[in-house]
């Protein structure tokens, strides 16, 4: 009778301790309460437990912490002065992966808000147990691991470095090979933390041969902005150029198609291939491929970076594309792939292009449904450009204008009448078909005066 009663009182007290720590991890996620668990001393009362015997006891201790420190800085404040850190740091090297996950969460959540926090998590020898969880069999205590090295590095160079110091950026690299897209994207995070501190750590990860692999990622369509900023902050784009031009075929495929999502996401990182000479190994490439479908990558890319504003469009039309692009699209031989996507791609980039010398050949090759984004641009760009008005006549443009059969209120008439309307009636009328005819004719009905 004696001993069941003693076993009782142990098993209310793990009852109540379990039941704390679960109320306490769920109070713990609405911010309304958060005050009155600091107030009430909660994070005293939560550290023992992390100690406790029962595993879940352990976890659910770890997790409730997290969910305090990552909700502001007084209470990652909190941890650390409370001397929870190493007690975090013994546990990620001794514990289960459940616990192991949980204390890399609180060491992230102290991590994130300030330097001197993060300092504080180097400090308390965290970085190497954390490097060792990258290691690990379970792709959760990894993907747990690289988010917290992510959040300490984000902070400056010297956090950065120390993340570097302590071996984690080969084994980041190992995390961007695995399957799991959640780990992926994670560890090719925590390396972009590390890469934008500075040009020698981002040479520290190109050197790891991070680039490849995240070349291949970038084509998964869960590919993120931050990814392809990454593909910058290192150096990368220029390393894929380069990789494009030193190979042939198929094996220039990835590379091609990278250029052509980094490119998609911004003026800066568009803007990145341009200045990286990418322009002209793409266009290379449309050239001097054989096969249709790399051709229709590289029509794609080259739209992609020349779609964002005047300064990218020139910078692809310089480089002679337009009028290879038009060839592509009207060649029957061409496979229905590659049509549509040179036409795509010549739509985006004259949707943008301001530099007339680029869009003369094509106003006089171009069918119909180019051609009036041809002209939509020089309505544009004439009515505030002397210069380009007088060579537009010199050019031939202007009779070449006259010559369009369009439609009476159509757009296309529209971006006509704009034109016309930047010349005198007669010059216009001078370049309008039939006019010299009419002209011959009034010479030939001309009585002189006697």
């Amino acid at each position: 009778m004696t001993q069941r009663l003693a076993l009782q009182v142990f098993e209310q007290y793990q009852k109540a301790r379990t039941h704390f720590v679960q109320t306490i991890a769920e109070l713990a996620t609405r911010p309304q309460n958060i005050e009155t668990l600091q107030n009430a001393g909660v994070m005293s009362l939560l550290r023992p437990l992390l100690l406790d015997v029962v595993p879940s006891i352990q976890q659910t201790a770890a997790l409730a912490l997290g969910r305090l420190a990552n909700y502001n800085d007084d209470l990652a404040e909190a941890v650390v002065k409370g001397d929870i850190l190493p007690q975090l740091v013994y546990s990620l090297a001794e514990q289960n992966r459940f616990y192991k996950k949980a204390a890399a969460f609180v060491l992230r959540a102290v991590a994130k808000h300030s330097p001197q926090l993060a300092q504080a998590v180097v400090d308390s020898g965290a970085l190497d147990a954390l490097v060792i969880c990258l290691e690990e069999f379970d792709p959760g205590v990894k993907e747990a691991a690289a988010w917290a090295l992510g959040y300490v590095a984000r902070h400056n160079a010297e956090l950065s470095q120390a993340v570097v110091d302590a071996g984690a950026v080969p084994l980041l690299v190992l995390c961007i090979q695995e399957p799991e897209v959640p780990l992926k994207r994670i560890a090719a995070s925590a390396l972009s933390d590390i890469a934008k501190q500075s040009p020698e750590l981002a040479q520290t990860v190109v050197d790891a041969g991070s680039i490849a692999h995240l070349a291949q990622m970038i084509l998964n369509p869960d590919a993120k902005l931050k990814l392809s900023q990454l593909i910058v902050n290192t150096g990368g784009v220029a390393a894929v150029i380069d990789y494009i031009g030193d190979s042939k075929s198929n094996v220039r495929l990835p590379g091609i198609m990278m250029l052509g999502y980094v490119a998609a996401h911004s003026e800066n990182l568009a803007m990145a291939v341009i200045v990286s000479k990418g322009v002209a190994q793409l266009a290379i490439c449309l050239s001097e491929e054989p096969e249709d479908h790399i051709k229709a990558a590289s029509a794609w890319a080259l739209g992609q970076i020349g779609r964002h504003t005047p300064e990218h469009a020139r910078a692809v039309a310089v480089a002679n594309v337009l009028p290879k692009l038009l060839a592509l699209y009207m060649q029957t031989g061409s496979s229905e792939d590659l049509q549509i996507k040179a036409k795509k791609a010549l739509k985006n980039i004259l949707q943008k292009c301001t530099y007339l010398p680029a869009l003369d050949p094509l106003l006089h090759d171009a069918p119909p449904n180019v051609l009036k984004h041809v002209v939509g641009q020089y309505s544009k760009v004439l009515p505030h450009d002397t210069k380009a008005r007088r060579l537009f006549v010199t050019s031939g443009g202007l009779k070449k204008i006259q010559e369009i059969k369009a439609e009476p209120g159509s757009v296309m008439q529209e971006y006509i009448n704009g034109i016309n309307n930047c010349y005198p009636e007669e010059i216009v009328r001078y370049y309008s078909p039939g006019y010299s005819d009419a002209l011959l004719e009034r010479v030939e009905n001309y009585q002189p005066a006697h």
